[in-house]
């Protein structure tokens, strides 16, 4: 099988938050508009994921680096290796599945009942919202002390007046 996708001279979202200037590139940072754009179009593409078809898509793996940027900056989802069909039924509202995702996206929930839902993928857009408002990384591994976890991220940058 061969997959062929869309070019997206954008690169990653991660790329134009934060990753290319921590390598040493200039990027121009994106505006706020830019960034409503693009969460925007990333909620309403994990919206048609979740209720655009009979039975839905579990991304389960919503992150800043799945975001991917086309030349107007425009959302499109990407990487479905680890997503899961939501065949959803009135006696059962979950997935029971292994826990997969990158931590610091990883729904609690999920992670301590292996129960996946649509509200794991919302939770881990959450996590991107922050990571866009903040332009810094869900989990930050360069600190010398444990790796910042992103559900302290609130309130870690406002101690740090970052927001």
């Amino acid at each position: 099988m061969i997959l062929v996708y869309e070019y997206m001279p954008c690169g990653m979202l991660a790329d134009n938050l934060y990753k290319l200037s921590r390598k040493g590139k200039d990027i121009v940072p994106l505006t706020w508009e830019q960034r409503l754009k693009i969460c925007t179009g990333a909620a309403r593409g994990l919206e048609y994921l979740h209720t655009g078809t009979e039975y839905g898509v579990i991304h389960r793996y919503v992150k800043d680096s799945n975001i991917l940027l086309d030349k107007n900056f425009v959302a499109k989802i990407s990487d479905f290796r680890l997503s899961k069909l939501d065949k959803v039924t009135q006696s059962k509202s979950y997935v029971s599945t292994k826990v997969k995702g990158t931590i610091g996206y990883l729904d609690p929930d999920y992670f301590m009942t292996y129960r996946l839902t649509r509200k794991s993928d919302v939770y881990a857009f959450g996590v991107v919202l922050l990571v866009v408002l903040a332009g810094r990384p869900a989990v930050d591994t360069r600190t010398p002390e444990e790796p910042e976890s992103s559900i302290m991220l609130p309130r870690m940058y406002h101690k740090r007046r970052y927001l």
